[in-house]
């Protein structure tokens, strides 16, 4: 979700509702005890947002994660979250995010640093083990909500698997007996009834969304039953990303960020690939918004389920 989960994509999907938490982009824990939101592009937020926001940090060093947690919890968020699920070579080559799966002495030192160091909740997000060693799996996830885990969240591929096979639902089901904490369910939600079949199947608490969100930010209204949406929500949604991109970065950051979001919002159509080709060719905010109206009024074809081959992250 780095460069999708930002303040402006919030901003919008707040709009819709139906979520219970929104979480932030991973923040480097050694950064935030430090970071200003006022020029950071990551530890940042609206003040309304923060009594449902978690902040997700990544880092090595439990002192790091720690002193980070301290910030979080200073600065109003409603919870702090452990990243040991980012695949990204960037992020494990520093020991750190899935790398920590196979460190299970530093990643519980952890979970005990940060949940001794503050107050509010503290969750973890975990993938299955290498080698799809789910007893290893729960193993792990007990020791993580024994150290202080208030809960986890489980995405059920191995890493480095970027979604390139299906998410075996049934791992999350194995933690979810495993452990006494509650676990969300993570991996190949794209309708509200995948929310539903994931959750009987697995008997998890709750459902984390995120490439279907970024798509889809009324998803989770969706599932609460509160919205149905119209052809129009594309183009109304398109629009309000202009603006809330716009309001929040200067103008070549926003264009940088709005052309990281398309894929993800043209896999909903059927040419999607088409659409943002031609869409990126927008030089300024007004010829964005041009190219929006024209593209998208009226509605294009729409794929049943987002084009996995746009959903690039």
């Amino acid at each position: 979700m780095a460069g999708l989960g930002h303040i402006a994509f919030r901003q919008v999907l707040a709009g819709f509702g139906g979520y219970a938490l929104m979480v932030t982009e991973m923040c480097n824990a050694r950064a935030v005890a430090t970071e200003n939101p006022e020029t950071s592009r990551v530890f940042r937020w609206r003040p309304e947002e923060l009594p449902y926001l978690v902040c997700q940090i990544f880092g090595a060093e439990p002192k790091d994660m720690a002193q980070a947690a301290r910030r979080i919890e200073a600065e109003g968020f409603a919870g702090v979250d452990i990243n040991m699920g980012c695949a990204v070579a960037a992020i494990t080559r520093q020991g750190a995010g899935a790398a920590l799966l196979t460190d299970p002495e530093r990643a519980v030192a952890m979970v005990e640093a940060v949940a001794n160091a503050v107050r509010i909740p503290v969750s973890v997000k975990l993938r299955t083990l290498p080698g799809r060693d789910v007893d290893g799996t729960c193993a792990l996830a007990r020791r993580l909500a024994c150290a202080g885990a208030s809960w986890l969240t489980v995405h059920p591929r191995v890493a480095p698997d970027r979604r390139t096979r299906p998410a075996r639902w049934e791992d999350i089901r194995a933690v979810v007996e495993a452990v006494d904490v509650p676990v969300m369910g993570n991996g190949d939600i794209w309708h509200p009834e995948d929310a539903f079949r994931m959750q009987a199947q697995t008997g998890c608490a709750g459902v984390s969304i995120g490439r279907a969100a970024v798509a889809k930010p009324w998803i989770f209204a969706q599932i609460r039953g509160a919205f149905s949406p119209e052809p129009s929500i594309f183009l109304s949604t398109a629009l309000a990303m202009v603006d809330a991109l716009w309001t929040w970065n200067a103008a070549a950051s926003a264009m940088q960020l709005f052309r990281k979001w398309l894929p993800y919002f043209c896999a909903n159509f059927v040419y999607g690939h088409t659409i943002a080709k031609r869409l990126r060719q927008a030089a300024s905010r007004e010829e964005l918004v041009a190219a929006l109206e024209r593209e998208l009024l009226p509605c294009p074809a729409l794929a049943h389920s987002p084009n996995p081959f746009l959903l690039v992250g």
